[in-house]
């Protein structure tokens, strides 16, 4: 693969993850799949966070409060991407928290309303992550953060490859399934570089010994989210893939604020 390959899935991930504008170039000519792209999920994670991350270096620079900084923080983090993994978040936990087989879960995934199973994890979700990089920010300053920041956003869409790769699609119609799957080495491609770039960000803001621990929190939450979802639905849907990502997000910062 060529360096302008690796700079069009760049693009693609960014525009299917986020809601930053990029140009129509990118698509042109394209099938939509992601197959290819999903290795570069990583990357992508870089860019979107490169918004948050700006605004916890300005807000830092003004003498901002740390609460106040972390809250607008998520609060940009989620207009970037649309609420696309929170809503993934609370849809699944919806379905999940629901009395019912497998067909009656995935319609509620359908369903765009969300329920109090789904409300609660957001809730929860959103204070955690919140706790955590008010934390993170009064030890280490603001630049350090927004190092953690990137970290976080790379492992953490990384994650949602290692997940859509483990499991099959759970129906044939939908996002997850018209975009296809994760091709040949790029479920590979998306653990090894989020993997390196959050022991490499992290590493250099809070200090080795945090990022592996960090590292081993992500992974060991995101394998038993996915192990769930295999038992209640024997495949992912694209609820399922966002929220790996917000499951990976907040034990990471979580694991992180503990270890500062």
């Amino acid at each position: 693969m060529q360096i302008s390959d690796h700079i069009d899935d760049i693009a693609r991930a960014t525009g299917f993850l986020s809601r930053l504008p990029v140009p129509a170039r990118y698509f042109e000519g394209h099938d939509g799949s992601l197959s290819r792209a999903s290795g570069m999920f990583p990357a992508a994670g870089l860019v979107i966070a490169l918004v948050p991350a700006l605004a916890v270096l300005v807000l830092s620079l003004m003498g901002a409060n740390a609460a106040l900084t972390a809250l607008i923080a998520l609060t940009v983090a989620i207009a970037v991407t649309g609420a696309l993994h929170e809503d993934g978040l609370a849809d699944s936990v919806d379905a999940f928290g629901a009395r019912g087989g497998r067909d009656h879960m995935l319609e509620i995934m359908r369903d765009s309303r969300t329920g109090a199973y789904g409300v609660l994890a957001l809730v929860i979700s959103f204070a955690l992550r919140a706790t955590a990089l008010t934390i993170i920010l009064s030890v280490i300053g603001g630049w350090n953060t927004a190092l953690a920041l990137l970290a976080v956003a790379a492992v953490s869409r990384g994650a949602i490859t290692w997940h859509w790769n483990e499991l099959p699609p759970a129906r044939r119609e939908g996002v997850a399934a018209s975009v296809g799957a994760p091709g040949d080495g790029a479920s590979t491609r998306a653990l090894a570089s989020g993997s390196i770039l959050f022991l490499g960000l992290a590493a250099l803001s809070i200090g080795i010994l945090p990022a592996v621990l960090a590292l081993g929190a992500a992974a060991l939450a995101v394998s038993q989210w996915t192990r769930l979802v295999r038992r209640k639905l024997n495949g992912h849907t694209g609820d399922t893939l966002g929220a790996s990502q917000q499951i990976a997000e907040t034990a990471s910062l979580v694991a992180l604020a503990l270890l500062v």
